[in-house]
């Protein structure tokens, strides 16, 4: 995956310092996943794209990982799939121990398992930072979050961290993908596509009646959590008694590029406040718009307009399925290339590991650090 020889270098890469990077993993998901797993596959990409950038990366993770960064595994394999998710926040500290206790190893830690890594982190006097994955607007949690407050953060959208502004926020950093893992498809499709996971917060419900209204199939590639089983059964699984809804269950990396890029849409109906939304750049790196709710992350990462349709009533979500094709396919895959790419996403993380780096070395704020070097992460 390295670059050799004579093969020009695309022009995101910079001629920077080599890091010794840490990368601390969930342990649910393998990296990168089999199946679901957003988070454990923006982890992937990150550290494929660091190793490809000439960084000496190692990935803390469960064992089943493929990766070319050095693998330090936290257990034998995956813990979801094995049918063990319950033993993750146990087996994540002996993780966290062999990382910090190691810390003088690397240069700067990143980790993505969420507030596990905050009391190790404010000992270490290896720079550390977490990138926040998941919701934090879970009142139970806030308490949490107060008492380590000063430890450095990335927020995945810049509406990701409304609820929590108290936090010591450095950056945000928009997912990206391998720009080549997904081909544009000339399309358009014929059905309407809803990806990821079957949950009462992502309303594949209203994604369903929106298409039936609109006289349009729908096709649902999504896993069904056992908290979301209630849900399935009582409110999706009748639905799926009409002819024009099929649901197909959970898809691998392989199958998304057909089912996206044969898609005339996706439906991305959700109604909490989504930190990100992967399946959203997915789609757009297939050629396919997005028809979303504006809650969340999806104001900063769809352009109404050129890269989908955004409303929040009913009535006006269906009239969005009428007027997709106002939508270039080519206009969606150019989004993605400029803005969502692996590629943008890690030289956005490679400038703020070494505003840390720099920040400790200097006594400073990596806030102010961070400023002075944001136009060229950008």
């Amino acid at each position: 995956m390295s670059n050799t020889g004579n093969t020009p270098k695309p022009s995101y890469y910079t001629s920077m310092p080599r890091l010794r990077i840490a990368q601390i993993a969930p342990l649910y998901e393998r990296i990168p996943p089999k199946l679901y797993g957003g988070t454990e596959r923006v982890v992937s990409y990150i550290t494929e794209e660091l190793v490809r950038r000439g960084h000496d990366v190692t990935l803390f993770a469960a064992g089943d990982a493929q990766t070319t960064a050095r693998l330090h595994a936290a257990c034998p394999q995956a813990l979801r799939l094995a049918g063990k998710q319950e033993l993750g926040g146990f087996l994540q500290l002996p993780m966290l121990s062999d990382v910090y206790e190691n810390a003088e190893d690397f240069d700067v830690i990143h980790s993505h398992i969420d507030y596990w890594s905050f009391p190790f982190a404010r000992l270490s006097k290896t720079p550390s930072v977490s990138t926040m994955h998941g919701r934090l607007d879970l009142e139970a949690l806030k308490p949490i979050y107060a008492r380590y407050k000063t430890v450095p953060l990335i927020s995945i959208s810049d509406g990701q961290r409304m609820t929590v502004p108290f936090m010591n926020w450095i950056s945000t950093v928009h997912h990206g993908l391998p720009r080549d893992l997904l081909n544009c498809s000339k399309g358009p499709g014929k059905y309407l596509a809803f990806l990821g996971r079957i949950s009462p917060e992502k309303r594949p419900d209203l994604a369903i009646d929106i298409a039936r209204k609109a006289g349009i199939p729908i096709k649902l590639a999504a896993k069904v959590d056992v908290v979301d089983r209630a849900y399935f059964d009582q409110v999706i699984k009748p639905r799926l008694a009409f002819p024009d809804v099929e649901y197909i269950g959970e898809i691998n990396e392989s199958q998304k590029n057909e089912f996206l890029g044969n898609a005339l849409a996706l439906m991305f109906t959700i109604d909490w406040p989504e930190p990100f939304g992967l399946a959203m750049i997915e789609a757009l790196a297939c050629g396919t718009p997005v028809i979303a709710r504006p809650c969340g992350s999806v104001p900063e990462v769809l352009r109404n307009g050129v890269s989908g349709i955004m409303a929040t009533e009913f009535d006006d979500l269906v009239q969005a399925v009428k007027n997709i094709d106002s939508i270039s396919r080519e206009g969606c895959r150019k989004e993605f290339e400029t803005r969502f790419t692996a590629a943008v996403m890690a030289v956005q993380y490679e400038h703020i590991f070494h505003s840390l780096i720099s920040a400790r070395r200097n006594e400073s704020s990596p806030q102010t650090r961070f400023e002075e070097i944001s136009a060229v992460a950008q």
